[in-house]
């Protein structure tokens, strides 16, 4: 297959039928009006193609603010279909036509890009995730099971020391993986430099005392050439990961981190809410997904079940499988590993697991590790003992009885409603 499809959920006042003819258009040779120059054969060539209209609905009003008006306002979703010969497998081409000019035009008052799939060229042609599952576990000795991990809290305001320090708890505590907040990157009150510097300075102590490596995740978000300078300064301290704030770089940005990096790149989505937070218009985590992937991120933030945010469980099911699944169907699988975050404790790591299949993802709890009534440790032992419970098809409660730390944690953390996953 040479072609791109890509399928949009539209509501038009002129209908559906019509708002897809003007997109297609738009979005290949079209304009507002028929060229001179675009001729039979090149239309036949290069144009978009309507593959498949489904009517959904109508209202009375448009759901978003739209120049154009009509009588009521027909929904549906639509499938169209471009050559691979009209920008091949660049990437930010590839954004520009499914996810560009088509967002403004006034036949639309909602638009939504919600499916794509790819032609097994781009696989081929891009780098993909370097390390994903496996690599990450050979960074961090040959670990087994899911990694437990957790995120530098306050997010601003502690200096290169006091980073350390907490990195010194943390890593005391038994922790996996550490990252960055997407906030601290390079700021006055905590260089990149020195920060890198006194934190892999505990993680190699650490490491030579103990013989367990852990990941910190250093974020390294700035201009390209910077992003580089701070990838080198990284392996000249034996760093491990490199976390990039996707939608601030840029697909450009995140592909040239690849194409330098000797470690794994830690995906944060900082951001996404502009993309995924309204039905009526953006873009769908696994349509984006892929492009990130492609582009080289080995991990991939997805949100967390019961989460602090305003997706539901059944939308981070669909991101965190989508993140495991090839992105294309021939070629190259580029699975990446899915990270969930955002409010986690020991209650969450049963339906997480459940939703995979597998122990290939980064659990990242911060409270749910620091409220611990135990201290730290005891709140990494315990979701520890709660990925156990989940692998070996144990109820959480019943596993606990044997296991104080689980004990005191589900009696500290409250049960949240979580609405898929359950085992």
């Amino acid at each position: 297959m040479n072609r791109i499809t890509a399928t949009y959920d539209i509501e038009s006042p002129v209908g559906v039928a019509r708002a897809a003819q003007v997109l297609a258009g738009e979005q290949s040779t079209g304009t507002f009006t028929r060229l001179a120059a675009e001729t039979d054969a090149l239309r036949e060539r290069s144009a978009a193609r309507i593959e498949n209209i489904q009517i959904t609905g109508t209202s009375a009003t448009p759901s978003l603010p739209c120049r154009k008006t009509g009588d009521s306002y027909e929904r549906g979703t639509v499938t169209i279909s471009w050559s691979l010969e009209n920008f091949g497998t660049s990437l930010p081409t590839l954004l520009s036509t499914l996810a560009g000019n088509l967002f403004e035009l006034a036949e639309l008052s909602a638009v939504r890009l919600i499916d794509m799939h790819l032609p097994g060229a781009f696989a081929l042609d891009h780098p993909g995730p370097q390390f994903g599952a496996q690599g990450t576990r050979d960074f961090l000795g040959g670990h087994k099971g899911p990694v437990i991990g957790t995120i530098i809290k306050p997010s601003v305001g502690l200096n290169p020391s006091e980073t350390a320090a907490l990195v010194q708890t943390l890593v005391d505590a038994g922790i996996d993986f550490i990252k960055d907040d997407e906030l601290q990157a390079n700021g006055p009150h905590c260089p990149f430099d020195k920060r890198v510097a006194k934190v892999s300075r505990v993680l190699k102590a650490h490491a030579d005392k103990t013989g367990k490596q852990v990941m910190y995740a250093f974020n390294i978000t700035d201009e390209i050439d910077q992003m580089w300078r701070n990838l080198d300064l990284l392996e000249k301290h034996g760093g491990t990961c490199a976390m990039v704030c996707m939608n601030s770089v840029g697909l450009t940005g995140l592909r040239a981190v690849r194409e330098r990096s000797s470690m794994t790149i830690h995906g944060h989505r900082a951001g996404w809410g502009i993309y995924s937070r309204s039905p009526d218009v953006g873009i769908s985590f696994p349509v984006m997904q892929k492009l990130w992937r492609l582009a080289g991120a080995d991990h991939l933030h997805v949100n967390g079940l019961a989460n602090k945010f305003t997706e539901e469980d059944s939308v981070i099911a669909q991101s965190a499988k989508s993140v495991q699944t090839p992105v294309c169907d021939t070629g190259p699988a580029h699975i990446a590993m899915p990270v969930y975050s955002s409010g986690q404790t020991i209650w969450q790591i049963d339906p997480a697991r459940c939703l995979l299949g597998n122990d290939d993802f980064i659990f990242c709890a911060g409270g749910g590790i620091m409220s611990h009534p135990a201290g730290a440790g005891a709140g990494v032992i315990a979701l520890r003992q709660a990925a156990e419970a989940a692998r070996r098809g144990i109820d959480i409660q019943e596993f606990a009885s044997q296991h104080s730390e689980l004990k005191a944690a589900l009696k500290t953390f409250s049960r949240p409603d979580i609405r898929v996953g359950h085992s």
